[in-house]
């Protein structure tokens, strides 16, 4: 939806708001003397100067807020800790980041993930578009690498339930500051600039090292500071690289020893192809690929905002501000991967009940296989909008009634003519033997190839698939909220806080898929001009892991504009790849289409009492929310008409040109009350007791309608998922003590415990040989299949294939080609429903599962050493759940069924801890940060879909560090370091040797001035 849309939307809330503010000009003026804020959210912006200034603030906040509140202050104007907002929210007890190409992106607080938490900025709530570039986004993640930190003033983590704050955060509710011009009466300006040296690089990098970015902040109060406007701006351009292995197709299954007779599993014992033969209950599985990929990322970032105050008497304020980010990225990638068929394999495994994998290798003999060399390119646009006014009017000296309306929006869209993410495989179909030695850091490929060859060349590569796809989503935010606030002449209840608020949430997610399924190659290498494909160094790009020197050496990279543009042209029989005109995707069309629509209503209602405990002095907040909340959702999805195979291993659907659009319903209401209760037993020591229930909203693809089928499926059936909109949301109970001892400024020890117990999770139930679409039949095991095997006395598939081409009905089947390495037919072989058996489908859709619980300790220290300018943080935080995945038995638990339905434990459980040493004195400012976060699982159900796989990314820990000088009272030269000591990330199974993941990215650092007025 456009922002001329939205503004239209919110047209009549501003006149509303117009007529308001200009009554209460009208109003005569009352003498105001003490009035509280009007709502939780808003904090006195301090702009301060220096780290231990700006730690002095955030520890104010702290200490003044209640319930556990933890903050962040910009240092000076234009001056955040940290150019990523979530590079610095890692600093904050219990706050940990997910990284997306090396920046952070995605916070999780106290073990709970990005969808746990809710984003407000200015106390209004944002809407999300976190998009992937190749897959249906739904997700209601808040990406931070959207936003710039120059013009953020301070960021709130309100850790603890309150009556008074907006749903959506069971982990926490984080609240963004901006600039506004009375937060700091007066001229201010501040501009500065960087150079970002990027050490993060790729063999696919253009090298040119060195980029820029600019920032500026003008800000100024007139009439006598009745008036005042603020501008912010900043520009940033990356470009990065990131070299990752990864076992991309997952693993196969997790079988027990004793299994047998299922596609993947190991030859039995007496074959003499296995050493250490996994027996009984012990665990293992087999890789289903193997692939090395280069990244080289183009990143480029605007923010801007313009905020206007005006105070036409001393007890209005109205506020009007319109915020903007753009981000773009552009991805190119080229990787080399092999595909285990499961036919002629050798393996090795180690002992122990989990059969830790030594080596897996495949022959596959004269008949030769493909090694693919691909191309991509993922390009996405994302944008933020936010228009708002706010006025407060203290009427009297008793009553304050503020009112604030926006509309926000949220966009990512393609920003190629190849879509959001298109793909180009290329393949070399010489090849006879692969393998991979998983005894090794970094696993090594092993490659062998069919007489004479003995090396890679660009004179045997052909194209093969392709897959292009325009994935957007959309999600727009209108939000009206009124607050009071009304001071008692009362010696135990001080005031009542009340509001009540409207929110209309709008979510639209999309999604088109262009596929090519010609795996046996197209043309011959006489139809591609040599330079299409260069060679380079595959294993120099991962020489931060072990054994990377042992892996086979050299790829091709692939010009994937090229290929794209020859592939556009008519090929032997084959018509062109994007219609002959470039343009891929993006002719407005969708295959996938899900909207959903979350009208909700609010009121709460909060009494804040201050009295004595004996001789210490108290305090209580306590109240209650309603919310109610109304779902609509809509999907329109495509219909599968048939399936093809289409390569020895290949297998796709085919569409038909029929859809329709389904619509489901649901909603629901909750009572969320919350009390937090402090005491001060000794001067300067805070005993704080919390308890409050939470709500967080499901994902919107838990939410969807209708059902959606992978277009490629395998030998055993295809994967399928659905959604549920009446799924109820997340609702936690919450408690949390605290102690906090403020010994001198900025400085302060606390100690903290915390409870969770969340109800409704949306655990997924997958249900195995679903018959979800009339006449698909598949055409493995069906009577051609089986006249092939009894004539041949073998199932390998490329000689099945070949026969039916032979033998069967020509009216089955499309020869495409052939191959030629090995002469063989290629093509397609249809699904036929009258003698073939009908395809089930593995059907994933969520529902309303177990209540889980969390706890854990938070530990913090900030200490400002007198007057030497030397401080520290450190802290330290642990988390527990009541459900860890079992990877000591297949199912996962004990109580869980086969199809995978029942227990789902919890992602994201983690410690963490931080060391920050800092110094600031005599225009020396220095930071030295080291950030850690222990293993967690991330999934439960692996790369793909596997019920019994697990996903754990390793222990990670990153060095940081920024240096500052003060040239002048007005110039500040500095120097900042990100991951310094090159450190990578891993993500593995069951064991260590189940490797999914192994990522390199690298270090960076930015080099910079900033003059301050």
């Amino acid at each position: 939806m456009s922002k001329e849309t939205n503004f239209r939307r919110l047209k009549d809330s501003l006149a509303l708001l117009s007529s308001a503010s200009m009554l209460a000009i009208a109003m005569p003026a009352f003498a105001q003397d003490d009035v509280s804020d009007s709502s939780a959210l808003e904090e006195d912006v301090i702009i301060v100067s220096g780290i231990s200034k700006s730690l002095a603030a955030s520890s104010d906040v702290k200490r003044q807020a209640r319930g556990v509140v933890d903050a962040l202050t910009a240092e000076d104007i234009g001056d955040f800790p940290d150019t990523n907002l979530a590079e610095s929210l890692q600093r904050i007890t219990g706050v940990s980041i997910d990284r997306r190409n090396g920046e952070g992106s995605q916070v999780t607080v106290r073990g709970f993930g990005p969808d746990f938490n809710l984003v407000l900025l200015n106390g209004r709530q944002m809407p999300t578009a976190f998009n992937e570039g190749d897959t249906a986004p739904a997700s209601r993640s808040f990406d931070f690498g959207n936003l710039a930190a120059e013009g953020i003033s301070g960021i709130r983590v309100y850790k603890t339930g309150r009556a008074s704050l907006p749903t959506g955060g069971v982990g926490s509710t984080l609240n963004i500051l901006t600039a506004r011009p009375f937060d700091s009466p007066g001229l201010r300006f501040s501009i500065g600039a960087k150079a970002v040296v990027d050490n993060s690089d790729t063999s696919l990098d253009d090298g040119s090292g060195v980029t820029p970015e600019f920032s500026g902040i003008f800000s100024n109060t007139f009439m006598d500071d009745k008036f005042g406007v603020t501008v912010t701006g900043s520009y940033q351009d990356r470009q990065s690289g990131v070299a990752q292995f990864g076992t991309t197709s997952g693993w196969r299954g997790a079988y027990l020893g004793s299994t047998i007779n299922e596609w993947g599993v190991l030859p039995p014992a007496s074959s003499g192809q296995v050493t250490n033969r996994p027996e009984g209950d012990q665990i293992y599985s087999v890789p289903q690929n193997g692939n090395y990929q280069l990244s080289s990322i183009d990143r480029e970032r605007i923010n801007g905002q313009v905020s206007f105050q005006y105070k036409p008497i001393e007890t209005v304020t109205a506020t009007l501000d319109y915020f903007y980010s753009e981000n773009t990225v552009e991805i190119e990638r080229s990787d080399l991967s092999v595909w285990f068929n499961h036919g002629n394999t050798t393996s090795a495994f180690g002992d122990g009940s989990i059969a830790d994998i030594l080596f897996y290798n495949e022959d596959f003999g004269d008949g030769g296989s493909d090694l693919s060399m691909g191309a991509s390119q993922i390009a996405t646009k994302n944008e933020n909008r936010s228009l708002g006014f706010n006025v407060e009017w203290e009427v009297n000296e008793r009553l304050t009634l503020e009112i604030d309306a926006h509309s926000s929006t949220a966009e990512s869209n393609p920003d190629s003519p190849y879509g959001s993410a298109g793909v180009v495989s290329t393949a070399d179909f010489a090849l006879r033997s692969q393998g991979l030695d998983f005894t090794t850091e970094l696993p090594s490929l092993s490659l062998g190839f069919q007489s004479p060859f003995t090396d890679i060349s660009e004179d045997r590569m052909v194209a093969t698939g392709s897959t292009f796809q325009a994935a957007s989503i959309e999600t727009d935010i209108d939000q009206v909220q009124l607050f009071a606030n009304y001071q008692l002449d009362n010696k135990f209840v001080q005031s009542i806080d009340f509001g009540v608020s409207y929110t209309k949430n709008e979510y639209r997610g999309t999604f088109f898929n262009n596929q090519r399924d010609s795996w046996g190659g197209v043309g011959t290498p006489a139809d591609y001009p040599d330079d299409i494909w260069t060679r380079a160094d595959l294993a120099g790009n991962f020489d931060t892991f072990g054994g990377s020197s042992s892996t086979f050496q050299d790829f091709f990279i692939v010009d994937f504009e090229q290929l794209v543009t020859t592939l556009d042209q008519p090929i032997a029989g084959f018509d062109p790849i994007c219609g002959g005109d470039g343009v891929c995707t993006n002719d407005g069309s969708v295959q996938t289409d899900r909207r959903s629509e979350e009208e909700s209503i609010a009121a709460f209602i909060e009494l804040s009492t201050e009295f004595d405990l004996g001789p210490f002095p108290a305090s209580i907040i306590g109240g209650v929310r309603y919310e109610q909340t109304d779902v609509t959702s809509e999907a329109l999805v495509n219909v599968p008409i048939g399936s093809q195979w289409v390569a020895d291993n290949e297998f796709g659907l085919i569409f038909g040109p029929d859809r329709t659009f389904t619509e489901l319903e649901g909603d629901y209401d909750y009572w969320l009350p919350a009390v937090d209760f402090q005491v001060e037993p000794y001067q300067d020591v805070v005993l704080r007791a919390s308890y409050s229930h939470t709500m967080t909203r499901q994902s919107y693809s838990d939410i969807q309608g209708g059902i959606v089928a992978d277009p490629l499926f395998r030998v055993d059936g295809g994967e399928a998922s659905a959604g549920n909109p009446a799924l109820l949301p997340l609702l936690s109970k919450n408690i949390d003590v605290s102690t906090e001892y403020y010994y001198s400024e900025g400085s302060y020890i606390s100690a903290g415990y915390f409870w969770k117990e969340v109800d409704n999770f949306a655990a997924t139930d997958v249900t195995v040989g679903n018959v979800l679409f009339d006449d698909i039949a598949t055409p493995i095991d069906g009577a051609r299949y089986a006249a092939a095997v009894n004539a041949l006395g073998t199932t390998d598939s490329a000689a099945v294939r070949q026969w039916i081409f032979e033998n069967s009905d020509p009216s089955t089947f499309e020869i495409t080609g052939t191959n030629t390495s090995n002469g063989n037919f290629t093509g397609n072989i249809f699904g036929v429903p009258s003698e073939d058996p009908a395809l089930g489908f593995r059907l994933a859709q969520p529902f309303n599962s177990d209540t889980k619980s969390v706890d854990g300790w938070e530990f913090a220290w900030q200490h400002i050493l007198g007057e030497t300018g030397f401080g520290w943080i450190v802290n330290y935080t642990i988390v527990d759940g009541d459900l860890d995945f079992d990877n000591s038995t297949v199912p996962a638990f004990a109580n869980q069924p086969s199809d995978g339905a029942g227990l789902t434990p919890l992602v994201g459980l983690s410690d963490t801890f931080n060391i920050i040493g800092f110094y600031d004195k005599n225009g020396i400012e220095a930071r030295l940060a080291y950030n850690w976060r222990d293993e967690f699982l991330t999934s439960d159900i692996g790369v793909s879909g596997t019920p019994t796989n697990p996903l754990y990314v390793q222990e990670y820990g990153q060095l940081d560090f920024n240096v500052s000088y003060d040239v002048t009272e007005q110039v500040t030269v500095f120097v900042e370091g990100i991951n310094v000591t090159n450190s990578t990330n891993e993500t593995v199974g069951r064991s260590d040797a189940y490797v999914n993941f192994l990522t390199q990215t690298g270090s960076r650092y930015q080099f910079g001035a900033r003059y301050t007025f």
